[in-house]
C-alpha cells in the first residue's frame, strides 16, 4: 500500500506568488512571497525589486510557521500573547516561528497542502497579500 502526500506543485506555488506579486504592486508595497509544501520545506520564493532584506527570512518562516500550525500566523500571534495557551511559542522551533500577519495556511478539499507567507509591509499589508493569494489558491 503506498501512502500519498498531497502537495502543492511548483507550478501552482508560481501562481500563487504572481497574485501576491499583483497585489503587492496594486497597493505600492514591494514584498517577500514564499510558499512552502506541504512537509513545510520551501518550493518557490520572491523579493520584489526594493522589498526588505530582513524580510526574506521572515516571509519564509511565516508559510513554514502556517503550515506546522496549520494556523494564519496571525491567529497564532492572538495566541501567543502573555496570559495564552501558546506565549513563548516564538522561541521554538530554532527561533523560526513567526507570530504576526502574512502567514496563512493553503488548503486543497479542506486539507493543508502547503502555505504561503508574504513580508515587506506593515501587518495589514502583509496579511491583505496573503489572503489574496490564499483566495487564488483555495478559489
Amino acid at each position: 500500500m503506498t501512502n500519498t502526500i498531497e502537495t502543492i506543485s511548483l507550478a501552482e506555488a508560481r501562481a500563487v506568488i504572481d497574485i501576491c506579486e499583483r497585489k503587492a504592486l496594486d497597493i505600492k508595497q514591494p514584498m517577500n512571497v514564499a510558499v512552502v509544501d506541504a512537509g513545510g520545506n520551501l518550493v518557490a520564493h520572491i523579493r520584489m525589486d526594493n522589498a526588505w532584506l530582513g524580510s526574506i527570512n521572515i516571509s519564509i518562516n511565516k508559510a513554514f510557521t502556517a503550515r506546522c500550525f496549520d494556523i494564519t500566523t496571525e491567529a497564532l500571534g492572538k495566541e501567543s500573547q502573555p496570559g495564552k495557551q501558546f506565549y513563548g511559542i516564538q522561541n521554538s522551533n530554532d527561533g523560526k516561528i513567526m507570530i504576526f500577519g502574512g502567514g496563512v495556511p493553503l488548503l486543497r478539499n479542506g486539507k493543508v497542502v502547503g502555505a504561503l507567507g508574504v513580508s515587506g509591509g506593515t501587518g495589514e499589508q502583509d496579511c491583505a497579500v496573503a489572503a489574496a493569494g490564499k483566495k487564488f489558491f483555495e478559489g
